[in-house]
């Protein structure tokens, strides 16, 4: 846990965002917070779901765990690294419960090691299937829950707040389809439109801000040169010795362009042209064509985000929504509120970059 101090929970966004330096650490008792205060919320409104207080005892304590340990398995700036090194975080986190300090500490806390993995990994054969989306979402997860509020405050952006009071004294355990869901009750339609217009403007003001994205380019490049050979860090115990700053301080020699990029906030790439939630690509390809034309293949990159699009809210990928309580059956969230039904439906982010080398005169 206590690694987590030194990883930052949004990376590389202290280069656009100065007061962006908030730890996982600080996320993941904030994570235990709001997901306590959810766990309490559904147990009040919901006890008939419970088999007796020590079922729900039991419960609320696996899902303490789980949200406090969900980050253990990152790296160094967290999907940079994942994307570097070829292994995703959650299969990290399952190595790591197998390391004896860790599952000594799980056991600590009276769980099984197993139901507290499989609600982290969002495992479908979980014995707790509706403490996954407490978890692991996929849209009224308390991580989610806890990093909109704490990132919005330490980036200043004001629209990533929400009515996070109201949105979990409205949560309800609800039936469907004879399994129980995770929804709201009619009340909470507001605070749930609140939700998700945060989780929107967070991605398009910070999450996939151009210097960010454009520095998270440079790290990549930067990583593949650190490390060589990324198997070497296999070894769950080789890859627990690195952190972000670990990272920064091998720089501190290093002079190729890459690390002195990173190193100094050199900016090698211009930004040329961005499309924001788009459902048609034809301008963007047709831009990217021109630039292409102009700069060369080599100096031009465009960026996409489309692969973190199923963080934004509902219909993207995998179909999943929010329920909402109604006088006779749960209904779709989008049929009750047209923010939400407007802002479903796969959308396009891209970015457009070219050398500033290759733009000089």
């Amino acid at each position: 846990m206590q690694r987590l101090r030194r990883l930052r929970q949004l990376g590389l966004a202290y280069l656009a965002f100065p007061s962006a330096e908030h730890s996982r650490f600080t996320h993941a008792l904030g994570a235990l917070a709001a997901g306590t205060r959810a766990f309490d919320e559904l147990l009040r409104s919901g006890a008939r779901f419970f088999a007796d207080p020590a079922d729900a005892a039991y419960q609320r304590r696996l899902v303490r765990a789980a949200l406090l340990l969900h980050d253990i398995g990152h790296g160094p700036f967290s999907h940079s690294c994942e994307s570097v090194l070829g292994v995703a975080h959650e299969a990290r986190t399952g190595a790591m419960f197998s390391l004896p300090f860790v599952a000594r500490g799980i056991a600590d806390l009276d769980v099984d090691a197993a139901d507290v993995l499989g609600l982290i990994v969002g495992d479908s054969a979980s014995r707790y299937p509706w403490l996954r989306e407490l978890v692991s979402g996929p849209n009224l997860d308390a991580d989610r829950m806890d990093y909109l509020l704490r990132d919005a405050y330490f980036t200043g952006v004001a629209t990533g707040r929400y009515d996070s009071e109201q949105l979990v004294a409205s949560l309800r355990l609800l039936e469907r389809d004879g399994k129980l869901v995770v929804g709201i009750d009619r009340r909470g339609v507001v605070a749930l439109e609140s939700f998700v217009m945060a989780r929107y403007m967070m991605f398009a003001s910070v999450y996939f801000h151009h210097t960010t994205r454009m520095f998270e380019r440079v790290l990549h490049q930067v990583l593949r040169e650190l490390w060589v050979d990324p198997r070497a860090l296999d070894p769950i115990e080789e890859f627990l010795r690195w952190d972000d700053f670990r990272v920064l301080h091998a720089l501190d020699d290093a002079q190729s362009e890459a690390a002195r990029a990173l190193r100094d906030r050199i900016r090698i790439y211009a930004l040329a042209a961005e499309f924001n939630a788009e459902r048609d690509l034809s301008a963007f390809e047709a831009c990217y064509a021109s630039l292409r034309e102009r700069y060369g293949d080599e100096n031009v990159w465009a960026d996409s985000q489309a692969q973190l699009l199923h963080r934004l809210p509902f219909g993207i990928g995998a179909e999943a929504t929010v329920w909402v309580e109604g006088p006779n059956r749960a209904v779709d969230a989008r049929e009750v509120s047209d923010v939400i039904a407007k802002l479903s439906g796969k959308a396009y982010w891209r970015k457009l970059f070219v050398r500033r080398d290759a733009m000089s005169p």
